[in-house]
Order: structure tokens, then sequence, then C-alpha cells
């Protein structure tokens, strides 16, 4: 498939728009999941840490498949895998009203819907950066807002539906919300030139084309003898020339023909399947090949290495947060009259405004955009390390806030990954990225849930989530610094086909 150049513009604003009422529908109960978390915590009356499990499978599971993911969208294309991603996830939601027990959710919730929004996560970043070069940032950052305004209005959703309906019932009516997905996706059109021609087949691809017409063109024995003595019977009534002799010796002949000719055809097409079935063998060992050295190529580059170990260390301390902190609330007493706004809401809230606003700031030359991503690490480090000293609802609030607007770095990290790696790169790059993320995001809630089954209390659970960011942003931010460069390119050249940040950086 050839593409055009991106046109910033024109049906791309329309993939933007499908793209955030995707990431809308599908994110919206499971970064809102800490309202249906209380409500599984009373229901099975299992642990904290086991009951997070439901809510981190389905936040991490599609990013540790994001390799997968990345792989069927480049073998089908974006709009098949966000339409047949609809219906997984609008099946798992549904399905999960009739859970019997936790771990039933543990499949339906965690991994059905978990799946189902990797799928179409990859399939919007993709398809957006397609139609978007220089205003990427902008873009994508309004995209991954539909996630964001997913989050701040499936929170109250939820908790009215609940009371409403029930548990049972919220999920079936969410579930159903989630088939729009099909009809955002039917507008996923793909970027490409009609004009240009079709590439040509290899000689691997060819071998299939030959054998089908040379099975075409053989005939049977049978069949052959016949059009021969048609043939030979013709001429000879053309011609008026009876020779009995002649016609038994031209009949031998062709007869011992045929059976030399059948040998040679049965020869030769064994011979062709035996070719045909070594090169596919070769060729498929090849792409295998060829994908893990440019995996090995990849983690050559020393930020894109750094890079993989702050996406992990992020989302281990810096995603519990949006999960639990309806949890932390509770566990401090704070009093339910002193609650104006759910701190989901918040979270998600000021989520959309971080991602806006950090996407516009990507786009300005001057700002450089690892860098600005390292800051918000650092400052999302030290905004956990106070939630055990937040003792109201105000201040868990103003918190709730901050740390909203700082994981609104989603928005800038495929806009980093593209400049580290480059854009012929990205899909492999950011599924390799996007599995360490969704390890984190499976883990993260777990041990935060574990920490305080152990102690009772959630302190020194944040204060690992804390430390967790900090150390991933100050080694990214060591692997980026330019005197690390110099230093770098002073010991080792480095070879054509690696890709170093200072070169990455410059747009």
């Amino acid at each position: 498939m050839v593409f055009r150049k991106p046109p910033d513009g024109g049906w791309g604003w329309v993939i933007v728009v499908v793209s955030f009422f995707t990431q809308f529908l599908c994110y919206g109960s499971p970064l809102a999941v800490g309202v249906l978390y209380l409500e599984w915590l009373d229901a099975f009356g299992e642990g904290k840490g086991k009951t997070a499990w439901v809510g981190s499978l389905a936040n991490g599971i599609g990013l540790l498949a994001s390799p997968v993911c990345s792989i069927c969208v480049s073998s089908f294309g974006a709009r098949p895998v966000a339409i047949f991603s609809g219906f997984m996830v609008a099946g798992g939601l549904m399905m999960s009203s009739f859970a019997p027990n936790i771990y039933f959710l543990y499949i339906s919730y965690g991994i059905v819907v978990g799946l189902g929004c990797g799928l179409l996560y990859t399939a919007t970043v993709t398809i957006t950066c397609h139609y978007f070069d220089k205003r990427r940032g902008l873009a994508l950052g309004l995209i991954s807002t539909g996630s964001s305004v997913g989050l701040f209005i499936y929170a109250a959703l939820q908790r009215e539906l609940i009371d409403l309906y029930g548990l049972d019932g919220c999920l079936l009516i969410v579930g159903a919300l989630s088939l729009n997905i099909l009809a955002c996706g039917s507008l996923m059109r793909p970027l490409e030139s009609p004009d240009s021609p079709p590439p040509e087949k290899t000689c691997v691809d060819k071998v299939p084309d030959q054998y089908f017409v040379y099975r075409e063109k053989e005939k049977t024995v049978e069949e052959n003898i016949s059009i021969l003595e048609k043939g030979y019977v013709d001429e000879k009534c053309a011609n008026n020339m009876p020779d009995y002799k002649q016609d038994s010796i031209l009949n031998k002949n062709v007869l011992s023909s045929i059976n030399v000719n059948e040998k040679d055809t049965y020869k030769k097409k064994v011979v062709e399947q035996t070719n045909f079935c070594k090169q596919l063998a070769k060729r498929k060992w090849q792409l295998y090949l060829n994908y893990w050295e440019e995996t090995v190529v990849l983690f050559k580059n020393k930020v894109f290495s750094a890079l993989f170990v702050a996406i992990l260390l992020f989302d281990i301390g810096g995603f519990p947060p949006s999960l639990l902190m309806e949890d932390v609330a509770r566990s401090a007493n704070i009093n339910e009259d002193d609650y104006h706004m759910p701190l989901i809401s918040i979270i998600g809230i000021m989520t959309a405004v971080g991602k806006l606003t950090l996407g516009i700031l990507a786009d300005f030359k001057w700002v450089n955009t690892l860098y600005l991503y390292v800051t918000t690490l650092l400052m999302t480090g030290v905004a956990l390390f106070a939630i055990p000293f937040a003792k109201s609802y105000l201040t868990l609030a103003m918190l709730s806030g901050i740390l909203g607007f700082l994981t609104g770095n989603w928005s800038i990290f495929p806009y980093v990954t593209t400049k580290t790696v480059g854009i012929e790169k990205l899909t492999h790059a950011y599924g390799i990225l996007m599995f360490f993320a969704g390890l984190g995001n499976s883990l993260g809630p777990p041990i935060v849930g574990w920490f305080y089954d152990w102690t009772q209390e959630y302190d020194t659970a944040f204060y690992f989530s804390g430390f967790c960011v900090l150390l991933g942003g100050f080694l990214l931010l060591l692997a980026a610094l330019p005197c690390w460069n110099a230093c770098t390119n002073q010991s080792s050249k480095l070879p054509p086909n690696t890709y170093s940040y200072k070169v990455a950086s410059s747009a």
C-alpha cells in the first residue's frame, strides 16, 4: 500500500472526530472503573489487591498486546480492526453484567474489554499519524482527550446508572452505548493513493499464480488422446488420403508421447510445489528475522531504551490514583457531604485539559517534546509523594486535578516516539513501548492494593509509586542530556541505520 503525503486537514479532521468518539466510548468505562471497583468490593467481598486486578487488566491487557495490535492494524487496516474491536468492547461489557464471581470479571471485563480497547487505541493513533504531520501534536491531543472526557462523564454516569438500575443494569447500558464504535470505525478511510500502480510481486509471490496457470493448462491423458485423434482425423478427411498403416504408426507415436508427457508433467508439478513451499517458509522466516533485527536496532538507541523503562515505571506508579482515589478518600474518613464532584471526574476533566494543552505545546518548534515529557514525569512523582499528607476533600481534589493534568502526557507520547525513531518505525516502536506500558498498568493497582492489605493504609503504597515515577523520569533525562550525546559521539561513531535523539529531535 502506497500512502500519500499527510494532508494535515481535509478528511483528516473527520478522522480526528471519529477517533475522539471512539476513545470516548471504549475507554469511558475502563478508566472510570473506580466507581465499579467499590461495587465489586461490596458484591464479592474479595481483598483490594485481588479486586484491583479487574480494572488493571482492562487498562493493561490492551497495551500488553500492543505488538499484536500493531500487526493487526498493519495487516488489515484501521477500519476493519476498529469495527471488529467495537463488538469486543460491547460484548465484554454486557458479559460482565452476568459475572458470578471476580474470576469471571478477569476474563469478560479485564481481557475482552481490555484487548478491544488496545486494538482501538492503536487504530486511532496510527491512522491519525498518517493523516497529520505538521499538526500531529494537535491532532493526537484532540483524539486523546476523548478518553479523558469519557472518564469525566462515565464516572458520574455509571454512579447514576448503578443507583437507578443496579450494577448489572449499568454494565448492560454502557455496553449498548459502546456499539456506536461501529459507526465511528466505518468512517476511518485509509489514506492511500488510488493512482499509484500496485507494487510488483516478488518471485515468491508469483509462484502461486504460476502454479494455478499451470493447473489450468494441465489436461488428463484421455483428453489429450481425444484432442489429438480428432485433429488427426479432421486433417485426414480434408486431404482424402486414407493410409491405415500411417494411421497406426501415428496413433502409436501419440500414445507414447502422451505417456512421456504425463510423467514429465507430474515431475514438474512436484518440483514446483516443493519449491513453492520452501520459498514460502523461507519468506516467513525472513520476515520473522527482520522483525527481531529491527527490534534490536531500536534498543540500540539509548533514548528509546530509557523511554521504555520510563513508561513502565510511570504506569506502575501513575496509574493507581485514577483507579483507587475514591477508595483513598473513603479510607481517609472524608465526609460524603463534602463531595462536590467525584475525584475520578476531576482526574478525567483535567486529563483532557492536560492532553490538549501538552499536545498544542508539542507543535511549537522551540519546545523539546522529550524534555516536556520528562518534566511531567518528575512533577507526577512529587504529586504522588504528597497524597499521604492529604486529609481533606479539598486537598485530594487539588492533587487529583494536578495528577490528571500531568497524566495528559499520553497525548505527546506518540509524538515523542515518532521524533525518536521516525514515522516509518512508529508502529513497531509504539507497539513495544505500549507493551511495557500495559505491564505497568496491570501491576500498578494490584501492588498498591496489596500494600493496603498488608499495612491497612495507603501511605507506603504512594511513596512507592512516587519513587517509581521519579526514577523513570531521571533515567530518561540522563539519556537525553546533550552532554551524554557528546560523550557518546566522541567515544564511538554510530552506524548509518542507528537513530540518535540529536537527529530525531531536530524537527
